[in-house]
């Protein structure tokens, strides 16, 4: 490290994504905010990956898919959505800290499965675009893909509707909502290709389903989504 580095360390030292205490070195977390992460793992669901509080045992899938199978191949999320998760959340989508992109991907590449070999960001409308100034997905899609290898695509997904907060609406009603919200324009780019749809927040999944459908009719050959935190059944969203 240079005399100039070392004098930027000392000013400006590393601090915890989720409290700002500092910390050893960038994108890690004190040992408080660590532990307050719930990290999702198995045993979980064979089909959506929603956590089991016990091992029910292999191919096992929860109530929801037994009911209605998801179209994608599986969450992979790294944390449930909780206080430290929804702080970087935010700090990420409205408060400009563009580098908790990369904290996020750094965990979220642990649950990356293999074959996954196309990264696509939940896109935003272009006027949400505009307003904020960037998306998001497209920054952590972007880590992700720095870090594995994997290629990315921000243009292949649009959104070319406008849709309402999602929030307090029921399932049918958030179905509605994003229904024929997404386009794909050149399916050439997604036919055969095992991608991995990229989001910050999972809530109840409208948007996510609505994406996996609209890129499997497009020809890719399975969706999975990979994102920073998950809402699980019970938490709210």
């Amino acid at each position: 490290m240079d005399s100039l580095a070392r004098l930027g360390a000392l000013a400006l030292p590393p601090r915890c994504c989720g409290c700002g205490e500092p910390v050893t070195a960038d994108h890690q977390f004190c040992a408080s905010c660590w532990h307050r992460l719930r990290f999702l793992t198995p045993p979980w669901c064979a089909s959506c990956n929603l956590p089991f509080d016990y091992d029910r045992g292999e191919g096992v899938c929860c109530a929801r898919c037994l009911a209605s199978p998801p179209r994608h191949a599986g969450v992979r999320a790294a944390v449930a959505y909780g206080d430290i998760a929804r702080r970087l959340a935010l700090k990420l989508k409205y408060g400009g800290r563009i580098g908790v992109a990369e904290t996020m991907a750094r965990l979220i590449a642990r649950q990356v499965p293999p074959g996954i070999d196309l990264l696509v960001p939940v896109p935003l409308h272009r006027w949400r675009l505009w307003t904020r100034g960037y998306n998001q997905a497209a920054l952590i899609a972007g880590a992700l893909a720095r870090r594995l290898g994997i290629a990315e695509d921000r243009a292949v997904l649009t959104r070319v509707r406008r849709t309402p907060v999602l929030r307090g609406m029921g399932p049918k009603a958030r179905s509605r909502a994003v229904a024929g919200a997404f386009r794909v324009g050149d399916a050439t780019r997604l036919r055969g290709r095992h991608v991995g749809l990229v989001d910050d927040v999972l809530t109840s999944g409208a948007t996510a389903q609505a994406c996996t459908r609209t890129l499997l009719r497009a020809g890719a050959a399975s969706v999975t989504i990979l994102c920073w935190a998950r809402v699980l059944p019970g938490d709210g969203d």
